[in-house]
């Protein structure tokens, strides 16, 4: 496996990954080519930074929530009746569970549906 990057022109970058595989007779095999549009940082901005920085938001309100109602680790989620105010707990604790399940397919989609939509997947990654 080799990659090279051709510069079609100042705009415009053109990632070739290239499988040579050997039969008896050397030929070349199979050639994939990804164009990426120019505005395509916005994209990886916004689907590989932006979640890292939203997770560790989340993550900071479910300690203060730790704290604030007395759970313990090892903890993942309060107990009814044991804790008290477990309800509130849990949502805040459910809220980055349920960002963190859904975080990932959401990234993939974004980082392919940017090559060819790559301000309107931008701009979703900021709204999401």
């Amino acid at each position: 496996f080799y990659c090279y990057v051709n510069s079609l022109d100042t705009s415009l970058f053109q990632f070739c990954i290239c499988h040579q595989y050997f039969s008896r007779s050397n030929s070349f095999g199979t050639m994939l080519t990804i164009t990426v549009p120019p505005s395509y940082g916005y994209v990886i901005i916004g689907a590989g930074i932006l979640p890292v920085v939203t997770s560790l938001y989340l993550g900071s309100q479910v300690m203060a929530a730790r704290k604030k109602f007395n759970v313990e680790y090892p903890n993942c989620y309060a107990v009814p009746k044991y804790h008290d105010h477990a309800d509130e707990f849990n949502r805040v604790q459910r809220g980055h569970q349920n960002y963190l399940e859904n975080i990932g397919g959401y990234t993939i989609m974004t980082l392919i549906g940017g090559l060819k939509h790559p301000i309107s997947c931008a701009v979703g990654s900021v709204l999401y």
